[in-house]
């Protein structure tokens, strides 16, 4: 059996730009990309804090240390500057590859400077009292 895992967060970080008229995508700092364990292209859900708004797109990297979090066409109409996001980093994985998984949650503050990194050891079952 193959399960959809949470593999990296971005939790709070704040949308710097909404560009409608490029071709799609999320830009995110690189430096945040390498964190939480982003690759260029891969798939990542984006939700608004503020509209409860769901979005699937791909990952490509800003400059790093540009701290930028720009929604790329069509979900510009449903982000805008300011917007609290969490973006979620999934991957399907096998029940032997989940014992291995050590998700990374990358925290910000106000500036979208990174404030902590938190990676979770799935130790069962303990993982399993998680709240």
């Amino acid at each position: 059996m193959q399960r959809l895992m949470c593999k990296g967060k971005l939790h709070r970080v704040r949308v710097t730009e909404a560009d409608l008229d490029y071709v799609g995508s999320i830009t995110i700092d690189a430096e945040f990309m390498k964190t939480a364990d982003i690759k260029p292209y891969e798939i990542v859900q984006v939700t608004n804090l503020k509209n409860a708004a769901r979005w699937k797109t791909y990952a490509l990297p800003a400059p790093e240390g540009s701290k930028q979090i720009c929604l790329n066409g069509p979900p510009a109409h449903l982000f805008s500057p300011g917007d609290i996001t969490i973006i979620l980093s999934m991957a399907q994985m096998s029940e032997a590859e989940i014992k291995d998984l050590k998700p990374k949650v990358v925290f910000f503050d106000e500036n979208n400077n990174i404030t902590s990194v938190k990676e979770d050891n799935l130790d069962w079952p303990e993982a399993a009292s998680i709240q």
